[in-house]
């Protein structure tokens, strides 16, 4: 009950207008997970960058299982296996980016969609924290059973064969 897993990954991009752009993203996105994305839409209007509210300007997608694993032994592959000790939070989740897709192993450029980066979020949870989330007799987890950075980091270095280096904050 105490080994950790791969909750889910959240890959989300960000092209900051609707339209041609988002939809090429969208295809991107479709390509590298298998799987079509949803959109997000601008929360306000920002009239220096030319967004209104409720308008899309960004999609999302979020891989459970075996997809999750496979796209994110990829994405890593992009970011040379390092990821920043900073990368990671108190609850032991990990985010990083990509600057662009096509670094990812087995994908090739095509003119007419261009190149995007993205953000991959990666949340990891050991056995038995749905009593956190159920509907009927809710509960809270346990502080020994909670998940701590240093676990998480040791975690990802054992099972996907990532380093983890130590960066300052700026």
């Amino acid at each position: 009950m105490l080994k950790p897993r791969i909750e889910k990954v959240v890959i989300n991009v960000c092209v900051g207008r609707s339209g041609e752009p988002l939809e090429k993203a969208m295809k991107i996105i479709e390509e590298l997970t298998g799987q079509k994305p949803c959109f997000r839409r601008a929360k306000k209007t920002i009239r220096d960058f030319g967004i209104r509210r409720n308008e899309p300007i960004a999609c999302l997608t979020t891989l459970r299982g075996e997809r999750a694993l496979e796209f994110l032994k990829k994405a890593l592959e992009a970011v040379d296996n390092k990821i920043p000790a900073i990368s990671f939070d108190k609850s032991g989740n990990f985010s990083f980016g990509i600057k662009e897709h096509i670094d990812m192993p087995g994908t090739k450029y095509s003119p007419d969609l261009g190149i995007i980066g993205m953000d991959v979020s990666v949340s990891l949870r050991r056995p038995g924290y749905r009593v956190k989330y159920r509907r009927r007799a809710r509960s809270r987890v346990g502080h020994k059973h909670l998940l701590t950075p240093e676990e998480a980091m040791a975690f990802v270095k054992e099972e996907l064969g990532v380093e983890v280096t130590e960066e300052k904050r700026r």
